[in-house]
């Protein structure tokens, strides 16, 4: 995904045999996909593919750290492991995860539910150490 990793307003890539790629633009085609003049969002996709590349594991240490400041918060049943920028973390029963985030957001952090007791956090381009020290800041505020 160009967009939560990279940076890029839109898109995705599809990587794989001459086949695999003539079998999804079938898929696509009939489910009415596709984009006319899609050159100016495709130069945007370029453009963080050359340029946001490198920073990639910015994104993926922060998650790391969220990942152990989590594991470290008493309303945390547990955190999925974090391998890329995508963190996924699950609350105790107790807590509402509409309240928990509501919470959050009062404080400038958003982020999304995830089916049930999940809520998923997602670092990207735009948060930086300033946020992180927000987020920390936001979590200890709950307990």
């Amino acid at each position: 995904c160009l967009s939560k990793g990279l940076g890029a307003p839109v898109g995705s890539l599809l990587l794989g045999s001459k086949e695999t790629v003539r079998m999804a633009r079938r898929v696509r085609k009939a489910l009415g996909g596709g984009m006319r003049q899609a050159g100016f969002l495709a130069a945007a996709g370029i453009y963080a593919l050359d340029h946001h590349r490198e920073r990639l594991r910015d994104d993926h240490h922060l998650a790391q750290q969220i990942e152990e400041i989590l594991g470290e918060m008493p309303f945390v049943a547990e955190v999925l492991p974090v391998k890329t920028n995508i963190i996924i973390f699950r609350l105790h029963d107790q807590y509402e995860p509409a309240k928990f985030l509501a919470q959050l957001e009062a404080q400038g952090i958003l982020a999304v539910p995830f089916g049930g007791q999940f809520i998923r956090f997602v670092t990207h381009l735009d948060v930086s150490e300033a946020i992180l020290e927000n987020l920390c800041k936001a979590l200890k505020s709950i307990l």
